[in-house]
């Protein structure tokens, strides 16, 4: 039987999907008007906005009203940390970040079949702890795939001033748009305990993230440690 052709306006999404992989507009730029995208694509103004809806509800891009639609962007401060659920319990505002390296590697197995990479192919491996109320509450780990991350180094990261996602997209053209998490409970390290200033077999929150670029292109993988005894993790359910 013959496959169904998507509906149009999911194929206008897919296209413009495309054009955002492929650089022609970068985060924070503005999409061309409604009118002329659906000059450019052959379809009514209608149907290029129900395309826009779609890429809107999965933070692609970002409808301004009176402005415009724009490719949604980590600088932006209602993104900075959209992908960080780690609220705290009071309400204090922000984190502190205190770099603990950044180093190039071979990926082992796990972090390659994880990244889809060859194993021992280049990566780069960054740890560092947040901390809020001047205490560590997470420690960071992630790996890179090296071939998007030429030149990443511990001065590039200490002399951003943003998030490092913000720093990926405006630095490496890397932007991360959807992430999946695993959580677990774990009992700390003998490490962990030392870096998050906790007893030994504290209950810490293990928050494994893959997050992917367009096309679903994994280019990271990041595990956390988190120390919930004042902070919680929150997820808005629609």
């Amino acid at each position: 039987m013959p496959k169904t052709p998507a509906p149009l306006y999911e194929q206008i999404r897919q296209l413009i999907v495309a054009a955002l992989a492929a650089g022609e507009w970068r985060p924070g730029d503005a999409l061309p008007s409604e009118p002329a995208l659906a000059e450019r694509f052959g379809a009514s103004a209608g149907t290029v906005r129900r395309a826009l809806d779609e890429l809107a509800a999965e933070n692609l891009v970002e409808r301004r009203q009176g402005s415009g639609t724009f490719v949604s962007t980590h600088s932006a401060p209602g993104q900075q940390f959209r992908f960080l659920r780690l609220v705290a319990d009071d309400e204090a505002s922000g984190f502190t970040r205190e770099l603990l390296g950044c180093r190039r590697m071979r990926a082992t197995a796990e972090v390659a079949r994880a990244l889809g990479l060859r194993t021992a192919e280049p990566v780069i491996e960054v740890r560092r702890l947040l901390h809020r109320r001047g205490r560590p509450v997470v420690l960071d780990e992630l790996w890179l795939p090296e071939r998007h991350f030429e030149g990443l180094t511990a001065e590039v990261i200490a002399a951003h001033a943003g998030t490092l996602y913000a720093l990926f997209e405006a630095r490496f053209g890397v932007h991360m748009v959807r992430a999946q998490e695993k959580l677990r409970a774990v009992s700390a390290t003998p490490e962990a305990a030392r870096l998050l200033q906790v007893p030994e077999g504290e209950p810490l929150l293990s928050v494994e993230r893959l997050a992917c670029t367009y096309g679903d292109r994994p280019v990271e993988l990041r595990r956390g440690l988190y120390h919930t005894v004042a902070d919680h993790y929150r997820n808005d359910l629609n």
